[in-house]
């Protein structure tokens, strides 16, 4: 993904019933994560993983979008923690293979 791209949010979408979500599902074919969740008023939620302006577009009768986060900034954070380098090498490891020994 470059750093011009549009962030990606990870969006609750909560529809009024099964049948609203499935059709909703069908048509607009987000990048949805996990399974639907109904709850005990019959509502069915959902979480997508949706630019802001598709998410906007997920917004219809029956149907409302919050949003959770922004998976870009946290997905960034995540690989901010990551170390450099292969910390399971030994110190005096020489480097193999076509690249230039420095």
């Amino acid at each position: 993904m470059s750093s011009t791209s549009e962030p990606i949010l990870r969006v609750r979408v909560t529809a009024r019933d099964a049948d609203t979500l499935r059709a909703l599902l069908r048509d607009a074919r987000p990048d949805v994560g996990g399974r639907p969740h109904r709850s005990d008023d019959g509502t069915v939620t959902i979480d997508a993983y949706v630019t802001a302006e598709q998410a906007e577009a997920l917004e219809r009768e029956g149907v409302s979008v919050t949003t959770i986060e922004d998976a870009t900034a946290v997905g960034r954070a995540r690989q901010a923690e990551v170390g450099q380098g292969d910390r399971f090498a030994p110190a005096d490891a020489v480097p193999h293979g076509l690249a230039a020994k420095a």
